[in-house]
């Protein structure tokens, strides 16, 4: 039999790839674990009321979009979140946003492009983008997010020929794993650009609500502001980290009637709604944010630990947003085997993140280290990070 050659090339994901490195190797410590972003925060009490209450839901399909319910939630959320007044047919509720950030490469970039598409990936990535790149047959070019650009991708640099075939753009803000915020600035600059060359913006948001001092504008409203073609933008949420609710698999995608629509059209033959008892609990953890600023607090407590543990060490950057360290190695891979051997602490190779570009990977120096553990737990995990990795420093 012959397989798609498409597929046949793909590196090992990160987490199997993590085991093959550590596990023929006996842990330093008791193991802890500090590498998926899998939030252990409390999630809102009332959750499993609403799924019991409305349990009977099971014995029936739900809304292939999503439960009128959920969709007026999410909608009353944007409203409020970003100032901007969608209706509920510009919104669809997904499975989780990777399903999203998968089936808008699928449905949303075109088969040609002034020759092959082009899809622009920051690097390092999330990575079911270049999966979605990869299955509709076009160009990934990836584009580094470093120390020297603010973590974010200068997508603007790139030379006109590239970016007059470029279809589609993900960006993610605030970043996985940096942790960075996309300015006002940058948003309108990008906005610019596809507009320009007439490229889609996939915005991958979903670390939006956990931030430290500002919330972090969001592109929908930038574009809104600046007037931008609605089709210009698509946005990508979840419940995972908001609330806690990574098992919930409750996230929406909104953008333009014609992008929403062939996305709902793509969604009609290939998805798999949410049950309704759980899209019924979603659409009331939207509509609360006492849980939302509770769980933000968490993060910060944790963040200015790290702030503390990692004074001084040089090129230590503190994040924004989100819940993850991008820590400074000479070596991630070399990194994290030391800690696993040494201490016990996994953590994930800034390089199983990253793509090698002609012969360079901007994730090769760091490790990514999740703050989801609770606070104590994480202040001890980190000064083992410490002490280990930057005891000569």
């Amino acid at each position: 039999m012959v397989f798609p050659e498409r597929f046949s090339n793909l590196p090992e994901y990160a987490f199997p790839r993590l085991r093959t490195l550590l596990d023929s190797h006996a842990p330093g410590g008791e193991p802890f674990a500090m590498t998926i972003g899998e939030p252990t925060h409390p999630f809102p009490a009332f959750v499993t009321d609403v799924i019991a209450e409305n349990a009977a839901g099971f014995n029936r399909y739900p809304p292939n979009d999503g439960a009128p319910e959920l969709l007026a939630s999410i909608a009353g959320w944007i409203e409020r979140r970003y100032n901007v007044d969608l209706p509920s047919s510009q919104i669809m509720t997904v499975n989780g946003s990777r399903e999203g950030l998968y089936n808008a490469a699928m449905a949303l970039c075109p088969e040609s492009k002034n020759g092959i598409p082009v899809v622009l990936i920051p690097n390092p990535f999330y990575q079911v983008y270049g999966i979605g790149a990869i299955s509709v047959n076009a160009e990934s070019i990836y584009v580094s997010a470093e120390l020297e650009t603010g973590y974010m991708p200068n997508y603007a640099g790139l030379e006109p020929e590239t970016l007059r075939r470029t279809a589609l753009a993900y960006i993610c803000s605030p970043s996985n794993p940096q942790g960075a915020v996309a300015s006002r600035a940058y948003w309108k600059e990008l906005i610019t650009l596809a507009e320009k060359y007439d490229f889609q913006i996939l915005a991958d948001e979903c670390y939006s609500e956990i931030y430290r001092v500002d919330a972090p504008v969001g592109v929908l409203q930038v574009a809104a502001e600046m007037g931008a073609d609605p089709e210009r933008v698509v946005i990508f949420h979840s419940l995972s980290k908001r609330s806690n609710l990574p098992g919930l698999r409750s996230g929406f995608i909104a953008g333009g009637p014609e992008t929403m629509a062939r996305l709902s059209l793509l969604r009609a033959y290939s998805g798999a709604p949410l049950p309704l008892p759980l899209q019924m609990a979603a659409a009331k953890v939207w509509d609360d944010e006492a849980h939302v600023v509770a769980n933000r607090m968490l993060y910060a407590e944790k963040f200015d630990i790290a702030d503390e543990i990692f004074d001084g060490i040089e090129n230590y950057e503190s994040p924004e947003a989100g819940f993850f360290l991008w820590l400074p190695v000479e070596d991630g891979e070399a990194a994290a085997l030391k800690l696993w051997r040494e201490t016990g602490v996994r953590v994930l190779p800034g390089a199983y993140l990253s793509r090698d570009v002609n012969g360079y990977n901007p994730g090769q120096g760091y490790i990514r280290v999740a703050l989801v553990a609770p606070k104590e737990e994480v202040r001890a995990g980190l000064k083992k990070i410490r002490n280990c990795i930057y005891s000569e420093g």
